[in-house]
């Protein structure tokens, strides 16, 4: 699809109000849905920014990664022949912590081995198997990939549990007087199928209101 999501958002908010009377009344409250997937043709780009963006607020990191980013394009761009080129001291200098750049090297190592799929690969493995191969880069679980299959694949049917704020606004929305844990939440997500990324999207919006 031209919007580059994989699914109808009109059927979408249609099965899920038909389905979760709570939901109805948060898709009414927050309006339209108007998720548009970062575009890119280049999967470590991509997982790049999914790691410095981790445990940071979004104004930070989009000023780190810009470094980063500052910091690559003398050498063709977020590549990761480019980020082999770049010394860790300039790369930390640039804002990654030594966690975060040993997750970007390793990341880079295992895009250039193959372990990591291409764009063009990524969008034709189903998610489980994204999760699966992903998960094997050093500072990727599966929260970076989830983040991943809904920000920039847009995937419709994806549920981040390990999402605090997923949590927080499903314990706010259906009256939990405990924080949820993830198999309850991951139970009632059962009536959103299959457009459960919509469902989270609507959850994170609602923090915002």
């Amino acid at each position: 699809m031209k919007s580059g999501l994989q699914f109808d958002p009109v059927e979408a908010l249609s099965h899920l109000r038909a389905k979760d009377e709570f939901m109805a009344r948060l898709i009414e409250q927050v309006g339209a849905f108007s998720l548009k997937p970062h575009r890119t043709n280049n999967l470590f780009d991509a997982l790049l920014r999914s790691i410095v963006y981790q445990q940071l607020h979004g104004k930070a990191a989009a000023t780190i990664l810009a470094r980063v980013h500052a910091v690559l394009a003398p050498h063709g761009g977020p590549t990761p022949a480019a980020l082999r080129a770049v010394s860790d001291e300039k790369l930390r200098a640039a804002g990654l912590s030594r966690a975060k750049l040993a997750a970007a090297r390793d990341l880079a190592s295992k895009c250039e081995a193959g372990a990591v799929p291409t764009w063009r690969e990524a969008r034709k493995l189903g998610d489980d198997e994204l999760i699966s191969r992903l998960t094997e880069v050093r500072g990727i679980g599966p929260w970076t990939v989830h983040m991943l299959l809904i920000f920039h694949l847009g995937r419709p049917d994806v549920m981040p549990t390990g999402d605090f704020a997923i949590r927080l606004a499903f314990k706010k929305l259906y009256r939990k007087r405990t924080d949820p844990k993830p198999e309850v939440i991951i139970k009632h997500a059962r009536c959103w199928q299959p457009y459960r990324s919509v469902a989270s999207w609507y959850l994170w919006r609602s923090l915002d209101a």
